[in-house]
């Protein structure tokens, strides 16, 4: 077993998300078990995955059969180990091209510009439906039709609409109707959002951009955490959401009302999100990452707002506009 093994585990591979958190990645063999060693430089959840293929495609679902350093909020540190039973998973283990790799994320990242603090929260990929789905109750239009199966990568999403106080930190002045630090932007058309994000991604060296409708209403859901709500992590939207009955004609100071299950706020209500893709029919077919149609008309914006009745903030609801108005913002996407 030993020589088998020796000869079918050719590479650990790190990777982690913005920063080199996993470095000088290594494996050692140990009778029944491998011990994989790694450097973390800060602390984060780690997993490791693996591959039959040479690393082509990796297992959607770590390994569990592991122990030591794995798991969440793993301590940084020098040659962290984690021990793999191998011989719980040898049923997977028939190939000569073994690859395994380890994953460190954070699940809340916190980014400063120019004394601005803001938030990303770490969305897990996964298969999703997408449009008008049972939870919806018959209120679905008919631009939410068919329902339709989506698989989506990982990646950031921001943990609040982006702040007035961020946009002038970036942008140097406010177009908010409702002026407010920690109100969200908003009277913001989709191309002073690209504008925007332009000079945030030259001042962070980062790339972050506007989440695709997929991506917003898989967020919206709450991801793998999801458990079905009609609206942002509720059933009852004065729990979660600044809508007509209670949103007093104006904006509001975001994280106001509860988060849905990945931790993010105001996914409906208080102000509609653009998002990046035009506007366009779905499609009943499977969609990996899509992207929405090559062109169109209009852009894409979600969520509702303060002024919008409660069909408005549903998770499936879909509107279109080319419009600047005190209900439009933005909410930020960074792909890992």
């Amino acid at each position: 077993m030993k020589k088998a093994l020796l000869y079918i585990i050719w590479l650990v591979s790190g990777f982690a998300v913005l920063a080199q958190q996993v470095s000088n990645t290594r494996f050692e063999q140990d009778g029944k078990q491998v011990k994989i060693y790694y450097d973390l430089s800060e602390k984060a959840d780690v997993s490791i995955y693996l591959s039959t293929d040479g690393g082509n495609t990796y297992e959607p679902t770590p390994i569990e059969h592991v122990s030591g350093h794995v798991g969440p909020q793993v301590a940084a540190g020098k040659s962290r180990c984690a021990v793999w039973d191998v011989l719980s998973d040898r049923d997977k283990l028939q190939s000569n091209q073994i690859r395994f790799k380890i994953k460190a994320v954070n699940q809340r990242i916190t980014f400063n510009v120019c004394g601005v603090k803001f938030n990303l929260v770490y969305v897990e990929g996964g298969n999703f439906t997408m449009g008008c789905t049972s939870e919806q109750d018959g209120e679905c239009r008919d631009d939410e039709k068919p329902a339709h199966s989506v698989s989506l990568s990982d990646y950031y999403i921001g943990e609040t609409e982006v702040t007035q106080a961020l946009w002038k930190a970036v942008m140097g002045s406010n177009p908010s109707y409702f002026k407010g630090n920690n109100l969200p932007v908003e009277d913001v058309s989709w191309e002073n959002a690209q504008t925007f994000i332009r000079k945030l991604n030259q001042m962070t060296g980062l790339s972050f951009r506007l989440p695709t409708e997929a991506e917003w209403e898989y967020a919206a859901r709450g991801g793998k955490k999801s458990r079905g709500f009609k609206y942002s992590g509720s059933n009852t939207l004065d729990e979660v959401a600044w809508y007509n009955e209670n949103g007093e004609a104006k904006t509001h100071v975001v994280k106001g009302k509860r988060a849905n299950e990945l931790g993010i706020y105001d996914m409906s209500g208080n102000i509609e999100e653009w998002c990046s893709d035009w506007s366009g029919s779905y499609s009943g077919r499977f969609q990996q990452n899509p992207q929405g149609p090559s062109t169109g008309l209009y852009r894409v914006y979600r969520g509702g707002s303060f002024c919008h009745f409660a069909e408005g903030c549903r998770v499936s609801f879909r509107i279109t506009s080319e419009d600047i108005s005190p209900t439009h913002g933005i909410r930020l996407v960074l792909s890992l």
